[in-house]
């Protein structure tokens, strides 16, 4: 199973849990007591909500990016409350029946004020989870988790991959189109790679002009080469939709990349803005990797820490390329290019 699905139904699953306390928060303040009917009331809201969410919208992705906000805003909560008073007045009706009640008793119970201030409730509820999936979809994917445990509340040694993707061409390319057409290019391209990291439990660092920061954690890049995969992943995206590049912006846009390994200091550090960072010599290595691309001709550099740490298989061919010297460094660095055999 793929790691984004894998990820999409534990969601799934915290929004469906979330969902079913509240419901037995509202019925615990309306009577003070609790039963099935919360449950039966909070799981298929948090169902229905989720898979709206993390399915449905995720795939007509690209046509709400052209929504202004107050737009989406609006789209978002007219479906919402509809899906809410379906559900509701579904669920009511079933558990009447059940109850052995005829559709002349329920009717009363579906035009009262207790409806409407279920369904108002329910629409706060599903106000919160779209602010939070936003605020995670905004600081990047387990990102928010990471701030809510204080995983890095104090700074903290540990080892990660880290790989530098850099537009080739990108400064005859910007003049070409001008800045807000070359703007709306890397728009694109960095919505492009989205779901190449999430398929490999990437984790997207920073973006630096028209160069992308990729990271993980090591097991993860390790797992299955899937630090390699992101690249040739997207790589292939580029390639199937050359046309459209093409037929939009004049280009066929390529990138070249830089892959290294080591030890960093992770920190939470700001306070009016706040951010993961990471600080280290491994950092600067892989920007010097990848600038490195240019001068042997190759799309991907790995330096031979990494690759001696991942496995030759998967599809993917090694060619050494010798040991460089960059400047201000003692340390040779051993590199190796590496092309997908597919």
């Amino acid at each position: 199973m793929r790691p984004n699905l894998i990820r999409k139904l534990k969601t799934l699953a915290l929004i469906c849990l979330f969902t079913c306390f509240a419901g037995v928060m509202y019925q615990l303040i309306d009577e003070t007591r609790i039963d099935y009917h919360s449950v039966l009331f909070g799981f298929p809201l948090g169902l229905v909500f989720g898979l709206l969410e993390l399915f449905l919208f995720s795939k007509a992705e690209r046509r709400f990016r052209q929504w202004s906000f107050t737009n989406l805003l609006v789209f978002k909560t007219v479906l919402y409350t509809a899906v809410i008073y379906t559900v509701t007045v579904s669920v009511a009706i079933i558990v009447g029946f059940f109850q052995g009640r005829q559709l002349s008793e329920i009717q009363p119970v579906l035009s009262s004020l207790q409806l409407l201030i279920l369904v108002l409730y329910t629409l706060v509820i599903y106000g919160l989870l779209v602010f939070f999936l936003q605020v995670n979809h905004l600081l990047g994917e387990g990102i928010l988790w990471k701030f809510i445990r204080g995983k890095y509340h104090k700074p903290r040694e540990e080892e990660r991959i880290f790989m530098f993707l850099d537009m080739k061409s990108s400064t005859t390319i910007a003049e070409q189109l001008g800045h807000v057409r070359f703007y709306a290019l890397l728009n694109e391209l960095f919505h492009e790679i989205s779901y190449p990291v999430l398929q490999t439990k990437a984790e997207i660092y920073q973006y630096v002009g028209d160069e992308v920061v990729l990271t993980w954690e090591v097991n993860n890049g390790l797992e299955n080469s899937n630090c390699l995969k992101t690249f040739f992943e997207f790589q292939e995206r580029l390639h199937r939709n050359s046309e459209n590049y093409i037929k939009n912006f004049g280009v066929k846009p390529e990138f070249k990349a830089g892959l290294h390994f080591g030890k960093v200091i992770s920190a939470q550090i700001g306070d009016l803005k706040r951010e993961i960072v990471y600080n280290g010599d491994v950092l600067n290595t892989t920007s010097r990797i990848q600038s490195e691309c240019n001068k042997y001709q190759r799309d991907c550099l790995v330096s031979g820490t990494l690759m001696n740490r991942l496995k030759k298989m998967n599809g993917f061919q090694w060619e050494k390329i010798g040991d460089v010297t960059f400047r201000g460094k003692e340390t040779e660095v051993e590199l190796f290019s590496v092309i997908n055999r597919h």
